[in-house]
């Protein structure tokens, strides 16, 4: 259960970014806990296969 944010974090010329946030469950607690990032726009199905 992940979603998706694009933000307008564009540079002309440059690499375009997308903020993107992943929802875990805490081993400790149970509880949901949300990670959340600004990455590369060709690395985001990286950042949500990683555990």
């Amino acid at each position: 259960m992940a979603k998706k944010v694009v933000a307008s974090l564009k540079k002309e010329g440059g690499v375009s970014f997308s903020r993107v946030i992943k929802m875990e469950r805490s081993p400790k607690t149970g509880a949901y806990v949300f990670k959340e990032a600004i990455v590369e726009s060709t690395n985001v199905k990286d950042f949500f296969s990683k555990k």
